[in-house]
């Protein structure tokens, strides 16, 4: 496993964006890129060596999985971006999800894919995959999912609610499709994965409910979490758990100490050096500069991005947590604001 790199690239003092899409959208025909693997390829190792990161960091597309199950449930291709299941799916197609381990992966999956391995056979690059984690993929598939986990969360069990059974039989498959696709990942030569749960956050799941002991974090999100960590843990690949959400403490705590990532990465509205009272030191923390408003100079201008960057980076070595200065989620191409982003790239960067 890598785990000692992670440990090593914050000693170094390393920075870095999660920033492929930004170097996709330099090259001629980005979405032809996305179906073939050895262009893709090229284009996480070009982002790698621009960013000066042994990690390869793919694209963060969090529709594939989406993709890939809604294909096997046999929804039209023009229709799956906005379907979601309407009645709980039956026992006999979620043994089915469970089963299809070996039906093709559509195009832009096999190239997706296809990139992971150009980067462990022939870059000496560290290969990371990337998936949506399970609880993410369920809300993606249920039109409204707060008022069935509350309801879950409440008492109200899957034979006395059919909303409560559609969230729970839409996560089984999740579970499932995601699993499948770390599966793929993993032989394709991935050394880690990113298991992106931004949906994992405190407008899903009831703080209130949690606190008053609820266990709807635990049910919704760490057991299925648990399960792809054990996949990973028998393949030794590690595991970087991204959550940009609005959390609670009790939150980051668990998805460190129950999840044992090797690198947690949040979003901006998280005070990592606050949040290093409950991360154990073995667990790097990644980000959190607030990149999502880079586009814009009103919101975030770049001599902020300089400050931020500094501020984050003493605290860090203050609380002497092990720290990889980044940004909050992957930063997107914006077609006009192109200039303006790669500025603030570039500020948080440049050490002061």
């Amino acid at each position: 496993m890598g785990g000692n790199l992670y440990l090593e690239l914050a000693r170094r003092g390393l920075r870095m964006p999660i920033g492929t899409d930004l170097v996709l959208h330099e090259c001629p025909d980005p979405e032809g890129i996305k179906h073939d693997a050895a262009r893709l390829g090229a284009v996480v190792e070009a982002a790698a060596r621009r960013y000066a990161t042994p990690l390869a960091f793919p694209l963060m597309d969090l529709t594939l999985e989406k993709a890939d199950l809604l294909e096997f449930a046999g929804v039209p291709e023009d229709e799956r971006d906005r379907f979601h299941f309407r009645e709980p799916p039956p026992e006999e197609v979620l043994a089915a999800a469970r089963r299809c381990a070996q039906r093709p992966f559509g195009a832009r999956t096999q190239a997706n894919q296809g990139a992971v391995r150009y980067i462990a056979e022939r870059t000496g690059l560290f290969p990371v995959g990337m998936l949506i984690g399970p609880f993410s993929l369920m809300t993606k598939l249920v039109a409204e999912t707060i008022v069935p986990v509350a309801m879950a969360g409440a008492g109200v069990t899957a034979a006395e609610d059919e909303g409560v059974r559609l969230v729970e039989r839409c996560l089984e498959m999740a579970l499932a499709t995601v699993l499948r696709s770390a599966r793929a990942q993993i032989e394709a030569g991935a050394k880690a994965l990113i298991v992106c749960e931004p949906a994992a956050n405190t407008v899903y799941l009831s703080p209130r409910q949690i606190r008053g002991g609820a266990s709807i974090f635990e049910r919704f999100v760490l057991e299925p979490n648990r399960q792809l960590r054990a996949l990973m843990e028998r393949h030794a690949v590690d595991l970087i758990f991204h959550d940009c959400g609005e959390l609670l403490p009790e939150m980051v705590r668990s998805f460190a100490l129950e999840l044992r990532p090797a690198m947690i990465t949040l979003g901006s509205s998280r005070k990592l050096w606050e949040d290093a009272a409950v991360v154990p030191k073995n667990i790097v923390l990644f980000g959190n500069l607030p990149s999502r408003m880079f586009y814009s100079d009103a919101a975030m201008p770049v001599e902020e991005v300089r400050r931020l960057a500094v501020e984050l980076t003493r605290r860090m070595a203050e609380c002497g947590h092990p720290h990889i200065l980044g940004s909050e989620c992957d930063v997107l191409h914006v077609p006009e604001a192109a200039e303006t982003i790669r500025r603030k790239v570039a500020a948080m960067l440049c050490e002061a």
